[in-house]
């Protein structure tokens, strides 16, 4: 019991100091996507808020070269990232890194044409895009966005414990199946947000408590 409530004490310390959550890097797109951009991808830029603006990207990726990007009105902002000529496989994508941060999450907004693509699946790599994991399925609903009035079409989701504290995440927002329509229309993407809390500096008390439980333990062993 000792080695567990000293051990308990100390984290409760460290977690106790633990700030609410910051915007590591979002992109709400002020600026627009220049006229007759085609091409099988696209990079949007960096985010333009957040802690760690420096180095991250928004990009797409098609399997199409003759995919054309541009940039429609956002939802409650002046401009959106819009693309056609979706394949399943297509993808939106953010780079980032999260250093610092835990209790990372993300947060975003999709719509899409009549005949735009609905089924997309969210997924997350740490390992610079070696590998994806899974962060869940989703359908993106045809909704008219406006720059002035927003209207709810947020999705929302905790990342994997794997996205806390590196130095290069990466979220792709893919498609995976048409749904009821078809993948010739247009999808649009806007007000991307990641979030997370500043990892805390124990305290000298914390960690000597910590330091102090791995002591008791190996004297009790």
């Amino acid at each position: 019991m000792i080695k567990a409530s000293l051990f308990a004490a100390g984290l409760a310390s460290i977690v106790a100091s633990a700030a609410s959550a910051d915007v590591i890097a979002g992109w709400s797109m002020p600026t627009a996507v220049a006229a007759s951009t085609t091409g099988a991808t696209y990079s949007y830029g960096a985010a333009n808020s957040g802690a760690l603006v420096s180095g991250s990207m928004l990009s797409g990726t098609h399997s199409s070269a003759s995919t054309v990007w541009s940039s429609p009105a956002g939802n409650g902002s002046t401009y959106a990232l819009s693309s056609n000529a979706w394949n399943v496989g297509d993808y939106y994508q953010i780079s980032l890194a999260t250093t610092g941060y835990f209790s990372v999450s993300v947060a975003w907004e999709q719509t899409r044409s009549s005949t735009g693509p609905a089924g997309f699946e969210a997924v997350l790599s740490v390992d610079g895009g070696s590998t994806f994991s899974s962060l869940g399925s989703y359908t993106v609903n045809q909704v008219s966005w406006s720059a002035t009035v927003p209207v709810t079409t947020s999705s929302f989701g905790s990342l994997a414990s794997a996205a806390d504290n590196q130095a290069s995440v990466i979220i792709r927002f893919k498609v995976v199946t048409a749904g009821t329509s078809t993948t010739t229309g247009t999808n649009r993407i806007d007000n991307i947000s990641v979030n997370g809390a500043v990892l805390p500096v124990p305290s000298p008390g914390a960690v000597a408590l910590v330091g102090l439980a791995g002591l008791v333990a190996r004297r009790r062993r």
